[in-house]
């Protein structure tokens, strides 16, 4: 009447032995399938939320704010926010950023939603009616058609922060036939009427963004000279060209003529730097040289004497009060308006410092960047010559840019990655990765609204980034140790 396979299993689930080993033997094939759920990740299990394993480590966020897995996303934020208040009237009316670890001790960025270490694996499944005060603001109505609570309701309804998208593609490249591949020197600048000057060779061109037009300014090839460094005063009207023997042609755009030639430095000038009318240069014997441009050039020059090395960077801080410059001697000084000698060095990189940029928005804050043996950003607060931050990018940094609306910061970079990263400050995550050029990214140029950035290499091209926004950020914080703003 049974078949031989049932007597034998009726036989092994009866003996005492069969039944010790049941565990271990797997039993033959039988009707029905029962799957196995150990591998399964059961998102709706707040029990495995609240009281996971904390042995395995958490997955590191991306940088768009989301996670990887199954339980990443701000969509499974929002969902494991849905749950927590209509099972655990956790009272979650905004999203916010997620939390790194759902089973840590530390306060959660849900709203006020806290997990305790001694609440931890509290039974999950114990259901209460919700008291609400008179003061919430809950609907009453009991024809109501919404499955959720009226707290469920308002976080569903929450604005969502929109995701920044950087595009990993130029909206634009050029030829820049005869760019050299110099670490040394500074070749592309962008003038706030929008014209790019780039120095090819012994040439200066002018490219106008708006109208794509492209006009020689001038040519030192009689001279048998070349350019070396280009650099916009801040009106927009003239523009510097450093050269290879030494002097300074000032040019006037508006009427394509040479107003003023200066000389003084005994080799090729690489770094330029306007300050209202006042230019500073710096050059491969050492000197630094700031001369007014409205006065005659035989007029004698302020030499600033510091640095050991060739000088290959030259910023001006926003209130004009204050000078960077650095150096193939691995040094990094700022200089006053009132001294010739630096009023602060900095002696930590141990390569070049020709990447320099000071915060619009932070008085006082400076970033540098050091060579391929370095390849570290540094951050320095000017006001009480102390270190803050930095960061190993794992490349030659070759420039650096601050965003004139948000503090975010653009650097260039030369061996090996040859890349463009877009870093957001204090946190010093990168924002985006930027890919492209094949030589070293030795120039840098911010576009006047401050949203754009050209860089150029060299593999002969100018390629054009969209990389920061408009969102305007907070204003300049304000320091009692700053006496210049309190002037009227």
């Amino acid at each position: 009447m049974f078949s031989g396979s049932y007597e034998r299993r009726l036989l092994q689930q009866c003996s005492p032995v069969s039944r010790r080993q049941s565990v271990f033997v797997r039993p033959e094939p039988m009707d029905r399938f029962i799957p196995c759920r150990l591998e399964n990740n059961w998102r709706t299990s707040f029990q495995a939320i609240l009281c996971g394993n904390e042995n395995q480590p958490a997955k590191k966020p991306r940088s768009d704010g989301s996670n990887d897995g199954a339980g990443g996303g701000r969509d499974h934020l929002a969902y494991d926010c849905l749950l927590r208040n209509e099972l655990l009237d956790a009272d979650i009316e905004e999203l916010r950023t997620p939390p790194t670890n759902y089973a840590d001790g530390n306060k959660s960025a849900l709203g006020s939603l806290q997990v305790s270490p001694a609440t931890k694996c509290k039974p999950v499944f114990r259901f209460r009616a919700p008291v609400h005060s008179a003061e919430e603001n809950i609907d009453p109505s009991p024809y109501s058609l919404s499955p959720v609570s009226a707290k469920s309701q308002k976080l569903l309804r929450s604005p969502r922060k929109a995701t920044r998208k950087i595009s990993r593609i130029p909206f634009k490249v050029l030829d820049a036939p005869e760019l050299q591949d110099d670490f040394y020197l500074n070749l592309v600048d962008w003038s706030i009427q929008n014209v790019l000057s780039v120095g090819l060779g012994s040439c200066v061109y002018l490219w106008s963004a708006c109208t794509s037009q492209v006009t020689r300014l001038c040519d030192l090839s009689s001279e048998g000279n070349a350019v070396t460094s280009v650099a916009w005063s801040e009106r927009g009207h003239l523009v510097a060209v450093g050269t290879q023997k030494g002097h300074i042609s000032v040019w006037d755009v508006a009427v394509n003529k040479e107003v003023t030639k200066l000389q003084g430095h005994i080799a090729r000038v690489g770094a330029l730097a306007w300050n209202g009318d006042v230019l500073s240069s710096g050059s491969r014997d050492r000197h630094i040289r700031q001369r007014d441009t409205r006065t005659p050039p035989i007029q004698a020059a302020r030499v600033l004497q510091g640095h050991r090395q060739e000088v290959c960077g030259l910023k001006w801080s926003p209130d004009g009060q204050s000078l960077a410059s650095g150096g193939n001697d691995n040094k990094l000084f700022v200089w006053s308006m009132h001294s010739t000698s630096p009023v602060q060095t900095y002696s930590s990189h141990v390569a070049a410092v020709k990447a320099i940029a000071w915060s619009p928005h932070q008085h006082g804050l400076l970033a540098s960047g050091g060579g391929t043996a370095d390849r570290c950003i540094r951050f320095w607060n000017t006001l009480t010559t102390q270190p803050m931050q930095c960061v190993d990018t794992g490349s030659q940094v070759c420039n650096l840019a601050w965003s004139k609306h948000s503090s975010e910061l653009v650097s260039t970079h030369g061996y090996s990655q040859n890349q463009i990263l877009v870093w957001k400050y204090p946190s010093l995550t990168q924002v985006a990765k930027l890919t492209g050029h094949s030589y070293r990214v030795l120039y840098l140029a911010l576009s006047p609204d401050g949203e754009a950035i050209v860089t150029g290499a060299g593999d002969e091209t100018l390629r054009f980034w969209n990389v920061f926004s408009k969102i305007p950020s907070h204003k300049e914080n304000k320091s009692v140790l700053n006496l210049y703003t309190a002037l009227r």
